[in-house]
């Protein structure tokens, strides 16, 4: 495996609980945040491979039954587009 170095700035509070989140794990907290970074990553492409491949079958026709269910009624508090 080839590494590259990355210089990494994190505000205190979040450094101190990933040192202690690594020393409870027993690792270095440099591994501990390549694994933490490595599950984001995986998350994230994971989750956008699953989306791609539902969009994919979608068709604009396909909302229009859920459309017509949908309560006519005002938006709740916080839903308004703004500038309408």
């Amino acid at each position: 495996m080839t590494r590259a170095a990355y210089p990494l700035k994190l505000p205190h509070s979040i450094k101190e609980a990933a040192r202690r989140l690594a020393r409870e794990d027993g690792v270095s907290l440099n591994q501990w945040i390549a694994v933490a970074v490595a599950e984001k990553v995986g998350t994230i492409d994971t989750a956008a491979d699953f989306l791609r491949r539902r969009a994919g079958y979608a068709r604009p026709g396909d909302l229009l039954p859920f459309l017509r269910g949908a309560p006519d009624a005002p938006p709740e508090e916080g839903d308004q587009v703004k500038g309408r």
